[in-house]
């Protein structure tokens, strides 16, 4: 039976890509055919084969399935800001139907482990009437969330994981990825995300001097994906 999942931040460069690609390194560890897509990438680089994204490129290189870039990161922008301010510098128009039917085909893959991830927080502005949590739901997918454990992380996580239960969704789980291991009081911090947040932790990543998909995978249970 194949799974899906959204992968949401609690904020911008929390790791929502680190530990998405070592998620799918661990469910291919497991024996898991994967497949990932980030529907928008702002800050793309210009190649001889276009823009590309490190991030979109990262997921591509732990997909199983053989995977176009174009089918992972239907719509790479250059500028690196906010997805629906780098459309508009691009003069393309960024909305949600234009990023759901590349998202439909790759869940129609029916890998085992699917991840679609967002970009930056939970409510990141496609434009003046949408978001891409919008698109989260219309694909109806639980959500793993990404916690970036540093000062103020706690406000962060949990007004997150309010929005995407009201917004309709189930937590599946979330992750803490220690982006400050200097936090005050960290396992304190941790302690209070672990009885505030309404799922269970998937892992703690610690800040790793080589984060690749591997190391991170040591550090993560899709054992305990509700």
């Amino acid at each position: 039976m194949s799974s899906a999942f959204f992968i949401a931040g609690t904020d911008t460069d929390v790791g929502k890509t680190t530990v998405a690609a070592g998620l799918l390194r661990a469910a291919r560890h497991v024996g898991l055919s994967t497949v990932a897509g980030k529907p928008v990438a702002s800050g793309c680089t210009r190649t001889a084969d276009g823009l590309r994204n490190s991030d979109a490129l990262a997921l591509l290189g732990e997909c199983s399935l053989p995977l176009d870039y174009a089918e992972v990161n239907p719509l790479a922008l250059e500028p690196a800001i906010a997805p629906h301010l780098a459309a508009r510098e691009a003069g393309v128009q960024l909305e949600l139907a234009s990023l759901l039917p590349a998202m439909q085909r790759l869940l129609a893959r029916q890998a085992d482990f699917t991840l679609i991830e967002g970009a930056g927080g939970w409510r990141v502005p496609l434009n003046d009437r949408e978001y891409l949590s919008d698109l989260a739901m219309a694909l109806k997918l639980p959500v793993i969330l990404v916690v970036g454990v540093r000062l103020g992380c706690i406000n962060h996580a949990v007004l997150s994981a309010e929005a995407i239960l009201r917004d309709g969704l189930p937590l599946a789980g979330w992750v803490a990825n220690i982006v400050d291991p200097g936090t005050s009081r960290l396992h304190e911090n941790l302690q209070t995300l672990s009885e505030q947040l309404p799922a269970p932790c998937l892992g703690q990543v610690p800040r790793l001097e080589q984060a690749n998909s591997e190391n991170v995978a040591r550090y993560l249970h899709l054992d305990r994906l509700g």
